[in-house]
């Protein structure tokens, strides 16, 4: 039977789909099983079910689906029953089934099938048993009944019936005979508590052979990765992270959200935060059915927001308070309210609240709005009531009250470290500013400049960069002849510091020099300090460093003399990376916590967090990977208690961590730790997730390169260009494109340099290794092939990639020798350079794996393969058999499919299997690969294999390519020979076919 055709792939809910698959596998070996699949609208309950349809066809069972329609309180008694014997009666191979069972005339020719007695009614009821089990003996059956929240009563009671007496009943002293599954659906969230299903569903999940499977509202990463999957074009990052949060784990509400955004490009009709109509209808239609009282209860709650307080709700809605509390229990019975701590009350789902607050009249939102607003008022000034206050004042038109509110708002959240919800109560006070006549300001607001000034900041620390470049610019605009020069030379160097976080080098350097220009460094004053503190960093980015040395030095003694901690630590650190004892030296370090504790004294969190960046920063440099974590988890220990987690160096700092977890091999920490900030993580930040992708990338997941193209989307970004710049280029060179992983680095190379300041960055010899792998391999093909000009060609490219990495690792950004990273992967570029020119060097080789010894796990296992294949080559076979077990070994633990692949090939090609540890004995296999072996000899899948063995077949494949190694297989068939012959398996054991 055909099942609903999707457009879209099917994402998430692979777990709920193979609990379902494997009671589809015990039906089909006659152990009938029941499912109920309970889920709130929308939330995926019909697309898992096609898709377990989809795999029960694909095993040769028969699907029949009948569906339960809401037809009000007359419905259609048996309907999805006979909609199943519709379809059963158009299928010849049932045909002498059906004939032995009358009930069939009685539901399809009798209108209906009215059944007028009880003991016609279990006559029937015994006859559909009996049906579906003949049905069973000639074909396995999946039996789907969708909606059942809509189930007529008759339909309810021959339900409970197959479930409890008939087809899953045990036969006496036996076991199930039938090869049958029944998956049954229903709404969640449908369920008031009057509702007739709910006994019965009760019921039902006592039966030992009944389960209920729930689905839950996906968690946000599938959800966008829905979004994405529906549109062909790239969607802008921002409007995928609001629907995501729109949608709560809602795949229908996520897909309509998706369809209204064609409507909210400029000249649309539809307002951006506005519900779509089409959900909107389906939103309203329990609301609808609330009683007229209820329905006022829920508009008042829904102008309060997603949550309301009983006590607050009860003033706004003015009523009795037995009539609130019976309306409020009709709303919670049906639910769309739902009971919290704290005597409140919140929507069930946020897009429920927005289509009936967009239900209301203009008139009834402006006066629910004032109430709310007045009521808020008369609490006195509570930090926490302010926001609410704001936003009730603005839609309600009191914009003095609205602009007032919303500075107090603006500085609770500064108190309790909330950037983001700070910038944003800020913005409100500088969009209000022009509307509020100045005799109805609050005393002692600042000016406009000093607020937009303060914007910029909350701008910064929520990671919002490029915010805060357009308020720092606006703040200068503000700035006009009669401004005091030490707030002009505030906005510039104000302005200089968040442009440097955007990478605009030249631009920063410029601003810093006109602010240090506005004001004398005599008399001396904080303002000059920090405009010179800013000024130092900006001249090291652009290469001045004379000039930045210069300027640190006196301004570090005016400090000193002002006794300003802060700025002495912000100069300390400056001038560490201009010295020879820089970040990456133990004096340097120690120099940086010296740095670390005068801001800490001072109580500047954001200057702490740059000397805790920088130490762990250089601690990685130095291959110190252990105390590089330790600081990092300090730094981003102190960021998030003061709620910087999102300014820049944190930024850094998570990708760093993420980095560092990459390199140590401890990858699914990696993932795990990707995944965890990708939740919250701004849109600036998107670059902190590349270790992740990393691991993707070296997993062999092809979406690793269509996510890193998408760090490419919006404003330039420094750190979301390299990591792209590596991805894409290793993914290039994986593929065996030389030409696309030339172009790849040029294009990243020119992104990343900015030659005014240094002319190679660091990440160019790491890119120039990455990409001589596969220029490598076309030199050493051509020759092969006799191709002399392409062999030449691609040795003339490989020489100018040695030469950039030799050039790069040599002089760093700092001017000085990169680390043991960057020392590492001109090692490995040196390497590559040999294989291209001359062929495979041991020594070559040698070097590489030694130079990334540091840390480097996986760069280590993938110069140790290039090792094995020098070492093949100079006839060194037992060398190169150990070499090669240990990146396998490495492989398999790291799950790097394509690397382990390779050894692979490289095992079998070189028979290095041949060459056994254990003196000519037979290979070792664990006891889980013994017991994958035996069930390998009788012709088992890799999915049967694990269903057989609890583990998935993702794991039984893994253990598969181990035995194969390890015999030297080429193929399962050869493997099972072989293992005979040596054996480690039994004759008997191994089946034909």
């Amino acid at each position: 039977m055909p099942t609903t055709a999707f457009t879209t792939p099917f994402i998430g809910r692979e777990d709920e789909l193979t609990r379902l698959n494997r009671v589809l596998d015990h039906a089909r070996a006659g152990e009938a099983r029941a499912v109920l699949v309970a889920g709130d609208a929308g939330v995926g309950k019909t697309r898992l079910l096609a898709e377990a349809a989809g795999h029960a066809v694909e095993t040769d069972m028969t699907v029949l689906t009948g569906h339960c329609v809401d037809l009000g309180d007359v419905g259609l008694p048996y309907l999805p029953f006979t909609e199943v014997l519709g379809v059963l009666a158009a299928d010849d191979r049932f045909s002498a089934t059906l004939a032995k069972h009358p009930v069939v005339g009685r539901l399809l020719g009798d209108g209906g099938g009215a059944v007028r007695d009880a003991g016609g009614r279990l006559q029937l009821f015994e006859d559909m048993a009996a049906l579906l089990a003949g049905l069973s003996e000639v074909t396995a059956l999946l039996l789907v009944l969708e909606d059942l929240h809509w189930a007529d009563q008759s339909s309810r009671d021959l339900l409970r019936f197959l479930l409890s007496r008939g087809i899953l009943q045990r036969p006496a002293g036996g076991t199930p005979t039938h090869r049958l599954a029944l998956f049954a659906s229903y709404r969640a969230d449908d369920l008031h508590r009057r509702h007739p299903l709910r006994p019965l569903l009760a019921e039902l999940v006592r039966l030992p052979a009944v389960d209920r499977l729930e689905l839950r509202p996906m968690p946000d990463a599938e959800v966008a990765r829905l979004v994405r999957a529906q549109r062909p074009a790239p969607l802008p990052e921002a409007t995928v992270r609001r629907i995501v949060e729109r949608a709560e784990g809602n795949a229908f509400y996520a897909e309509e959200l998706l369809a209204a955004t064609a409507d909210t490009v400029p000249g649309g009709s539809t307002p951006a935060s506005a519900v779509p109509s089409g959900l909107a209808d389906v939103l309203l239609i329990r609301f609808e059915q609330l009683s007229a009282t209820a329905q006022q209860v829920l508009r008042t709650a829904a102008v309060a927001g997603r949550r309301v307080e009983h006590e607050l709700l009860h003033d706004a809605v003015g009523l009795p308070e037995q009539e609130l509390e019976s309306a409020l229990r009709e709303a919670v019975g049906r639910q769309l309210l739902v009971p919290g701590e704290e005597d409140t009350y919140s929507f069930r789902h946020a897009l429920i609240r927005e289509a009936v607050y967009a239900d209301l009249l203009p008139g009834e939102r402006v006066r629910l709005h004032r109430a709310f607003a007045r009521l808020l008022a008369g609490r006195g000034h509570k930090a926490e009531s302010a926001a609410e206050r704001a936003h009730h004042s603005r839609e309600s038109h009191d914009l003095a009250d609205a602009l007032a509110a919303s500075l107090e708002a603006a500085d609770h959240a500064a108190r309790i470290g909330a950037p983001a919800e700070e910038l944003r109560h800020l913005e409100a006070v500088l969009d209000l500013w022009s509307a509020v006549p100045r005799s109805a300001l609050p005393d002692g607001v600042p000016d406009t400049v000093t607020l937009t000034l303060r914007a910029s900041a909350a701008a910064a620390h929520a990671g919002e960069t490029h915010r805060a470049v357009a308020l720092t610019r606006a703040a200068l605009a503000r700035v006009g002849s009669d401004t005091d020069s030490e707030l002009a030379a505030r906005v510039r160097y104000t302005l200089a510091g968040n442009l440097m976080q955007v990478d605009s080098l030249t631009a920063a350097f410029t601003y810093s020099s006109e602010a240090l220009a506005m004001i004398s460094a005599e008399p001396p004053s904080r303002t000059w300090v920090w405009a010179a503190a800013t000024h130092v960093m900006a001249a090291r980015y652009v290469g001045e460093d004379e000039t930045a040395r210069r300027v640190a030095l006196q301004a570090l003694r005016v400090a000193e003399l002002l006794d300003v901690g802060d700025a002495r630590a912000d100069l300390l650190i400056s001038l560490i990376g201009l010295e020879a004892h820089n970040r990456r030296t133990p004096e340097g370090r120690a120099r940086l916590r010296e740095a670390r504790e005068l801001a800490r004294r001072a109580g500047n969190v954001p200057i702490e967090i740059r000397a805790l960046f920088n130490l762990a920063i250089g601690s990685y440099e130095a291959g110190a990977l252990d105390e590089c974590l330790s600081w990092l988890s300090d730094g981003l220990e102190r960021a998030d208690h003061a709620g910087l987690l999102s300014s820049p160096y944190p930024l850094e700092m998570r990708f760093l961590h993420s980095m560092v977890l990459y390199t140590l091999g401890r990858w699914d920490e990696c993932v795990q730790a990707a995944a965890a900030d990708a939740e919250r993580l701004p849109a600036a930040g998107a670059f902190a997730i590349g270790p992740a992708l990393y691991v993707a990338l070296a997993r062999g997941d092809h979406t690793a390169v269509e996510r890193a193209r998408a760090l490419l989307d919006g404003p330039f970004d420094w750190m979301a260009t390299l990591v792209a710049g590596i991805v894409l280029t290793d993914a290039a060179a994986l593929r065996g494109e030389p030409e696309a992983a030339v172009e790849q680095m040029r294009t990243a190379l020119e992104a990343l340099t900015d030659e005014s300041v240094v002319e190679h960055p660091d990440v160019a010899v790491r890119l120039a290794a990455l990409t001589l792998s596969a220029v490598a391999d076309a030199a050493v093909e051509s020759r092969l092939t006799g191709d002399e000009a392409g062999a030449l060609r691609w040795t003339d490219t490989a020489t100018e990639l040695v030469e950039l990495a030799r050039v790069t690792a040599a002089k760093g950004q700092d001017g000085g020798p990169q680390g043991p990273e960057g020392l590492a992967w001109q090692a490995r570029a040196e390497a590559e350079w040999a294989r291209a020119t001359s062929g495979p060097d041991v020594a070559a080789c040698e070097k590489a794996v030694a130079a990334f010894g540091y840390g480097d796990v996986y760069e280590q296992a993938r110069c140790q393969l290039r090792l094995t294949e020098a070492l093949v080559t100079a006839e060194r076979r037992e060398e190169a058999a150990e070499h090669a077990r240990e990146v396998r070994d490495t492989a398999v633990r790291l799950g790097a499919v394509p690397l382990r692949d390779s050894v692979d090939q490289l095992i079998r090609r070189a028979r290095l299997a041949d060459i056994s540890p254990a003196a000519g004995g037979a290979p070792v296999l664990t006891s889980r690969e013994n017991d994958v072996l035996r069930l390998l000899a009788r012709g088992r899948t890799n999915r049967q294999i694990g269903e057989e063995l609890f583990i998935s077949g993702k794991t039984a494949s893994v253990h598969v390519s181990n035995i194969l190694a390890k015999l030297g297989a080429t193929g399962r068939t050869e493997a099972v020979a072989l293992a005979y012959r040596e054996g480690l398996i039994e004759p008997g054991t191994i089946t034909s076919g």
